[in-house]
C-alpha cells in the first residue's frame, strides 16, 4: 500500500509542476501583448527656413506628422502668425511660409501643432509645440555706432600712439562664421594713420 501511495504522488508531482509552468507562460504571453500596445506620438522634421528667399511664395518650411491613423484626420496650427504668415496643408501636414522672413526682425516663431477629427473637431493627439528658426544670410553691411569719432594726438608723438577708437556693428547672426565679422580700413590719410581689426 505504501508503494502505491508513493507512485501516485510521483505521477502527480510532474503534472502540478507542468501546470505551473503553463500558467507562468500564459502570464508572460499576456504581459508581452500588453507591452506591445503602440504609443501614438508626433513625428517631426526639422523646422527651419532661410531669410529673404528670392523665389515665388509660398516657401516650404517643414512637415508636421503624427502616427495617428484616421481617414478624417486634419492638421491645424496655432500660435505666432499661424494662418497668416504660416499655414499648414491639412491632409499632408506640410507647413508653408507665405511671406519672406527677415531674421533681423524675428529669428524664430513658436507654434502649436494639432491633429483633429474633421467630422467632430475632437483632438486625436495631444497638441505639440514647435519652433520655426529663421536662418541668417549675410545681408547686412556693418554700420558705425555714431556718425563722427573725434580723436587727437600730441605733436611729435612716437609712432604707434593711439589716436581714437571707432566701433561698427553688424546685424547679421554672430554665430554663423563670418556673417557679423567687422574689419576696418583707413581709406584716406593712410600715409599717417593705420587701424587694426579692433578699431
Amino acid at each position: 500500500m505504501n508503494h502505491l501511495i508513493l507512485l501516485f504522488s510521483l505521477f502527480l508531482a510532474p503534472a502540478f509542476a507542468d501546470g505551473g509552468s503553463q500558467k507562468s507562460t500564459q502570464n508572460l504571453c499576456s504581459n508581452d501583448v500588453s507591452h506591445k500596445r503602440q504609443k501614438r506620438d508626433w513625428i517631426w522634421n526639422q523646422m527651419h527656413i532661410k531669410e529673404e528667399i528670392d523665389t515665388p511664395l509660398p516657401h516650404h518650411v517643414g512637415k508636421i506628422t503624427s502616427s495617428v491613423r484616421n481617414n478624417n484626420a486634419k492638421y491645424i496650427i496655432e500660435g505666432e502668425y499661424a494662418n497668416t504668415i504660416f499655414k499648414v496643408e491639412e491632409t499632408s501636414g506640410d507647413v508653408y511660409a507665405f511671406e519672406r522672413l527677415d531674421r533681423e526682425k524675428k529669428a524664430e516663431y513658436e507654434l502649436t501643432a494639432l491633429i483633429i477629427d474633421r467630422t467632430n473637431n475632437r483632438s486625436l493627439e495631444r497638441p505639440s509645440k514647435f519652433i520655426i528658426k529663421v536662418y541668417d544670410i549675410n545681408d547686412n553691411a556693418p554700420v558705425f555706432v555714431q556718425k563722427v569719432f573725434n580723436g587727437s594726438v600730441p605733436e611729435m608723438s612716437p609712432v604707434g600712439t593711439s589716436v581714437t577708437k571707432v566701433t561698427a556693428v553688424d546685424a547679421d547672426d554672430p554665430t554663423v562664421s563670418g556673417h557679423a565679422t567687422v574689419t576696418y580700413e583707413v581709406t584716406t590719410g593712410g600715409e599717417y594713420f593705420t587701424i587694426d581689426d579692433s578699431g
